[in-house]
């Protein structure tokens, strides 16, 4: 499979389209997840995520095989995400504690409270899910995403961020602990005495436009709002964290974004 792979990128990177179409098809989805992951909003995720591949395209001649060419990618995407321009602008610069009074306003009833069955329920868990991280800073976010939700080895994060093993591990504990600590105090999901459930909460969400008009295409595949729910449950609240975090599925490109981008890059005759 590494020789296929090597056979590929050499065979792109002398212009053979279908190489390279291959090439790019193969990681829009691993792209995209680590754009909503890093952004929490679809829209956002889904330009970041072409403004990534026409940047994996033009820069594949600097690709010189000193690493996995998934490791090279997630390198060039994470450097995006941290540095670009409008993705900085468009950062809410949300903190946990504002995220939390915002977590309590408007909820309502337990009478009141929407069905577990409600069709946009797990929608809003896995909206509130990832916009909890956005509580972190950019630096943070990248090191726990990388580390704790995508479950890369220490030693290849540390690679795609740029610094030491010794430096990710920090970053990555003080993410950790404070990702847990705030699911512990604040989601119904992980804490039965916590204030927030998804249930109380949906009528807000659906009232003040947090979430569209039907669940969102990519998370299609997630797991339940009762799975979760289970999932949870199971574990103390401090593992219910990282359960919860990950508990979003493949999260898959909601379409072909390879096919835009390249039709951008190399327009069709």
């Amino acid at each position: 499979m590494v020789e296929d792979k090597d056979i590929l990128i050499r065979q792109a990177k002398d212009d053979d389209a279908a190489a390279l179409s291959e090439l790019v098809k193969g990681v829009q989805d691993k792209v995209f997840r680590l754009s909503i992951r890093m952004l929490a909003d679809p829209e956002a995720a889904q330009d970041a995520t072409q403004e990534i591949l026409i940047r994996v395209i033009t820069k594949l001649s600097t690709f010189k095989g000193d690493s996995r060419f998934e490791t090279w990618v997630h390198k060039v995407a994470v450097n995006y995400l941290l540095t670009a321009r409008k993705v900085i602008a468009r950062d809410p610069g949300l903190s946990f504690e504002t995220f939390g009074q915002d977590l309590i306003d408007g909820l309502v009833d337990e009478n009141l409270a929407s069905p577990e069955d409600h069709v946009m329920l797990n929608d809003l868990r896995l909206r509130c899910t990832m916009a909890m991280l956005m509580c972190l800073d950019r630096k943070h976010r990248a090191t726990y995403v990388l580390g704790e939700v995508l479950e890369m080895e220490h030693t290849e994060a540390a690679l795609i961020l740029g610094i030491e093993p010794a430096a990710f591990r920090k970053q990555l504990s003080r993410a950790r602990a404070s990702v847990q600590e705030f699911t512990a105090a604040h989601c119904g999901l992980a804490s039965p005495t916590a204030p927030c459930s998804c249930p109380r909460r949906l009528p807000a969400a659906l009232n003040c436009g947090r979430l569209g008009a039907a669940p969102y295409a990519a998370f299609g595949e997630a797991p339940s709002y009762a799975a979760a729910k289970v999932m949870a449950g199971a574990v103390n609240s401090g593992l219910a964290a990282v359960k919860l975090q990950r508990a979003t599925g493949p999260l898959r490109a909601p379409e072909d974004f390879a096919a835009k981008v390249l039709s951008l890059v190399d327009p069709p005759n």
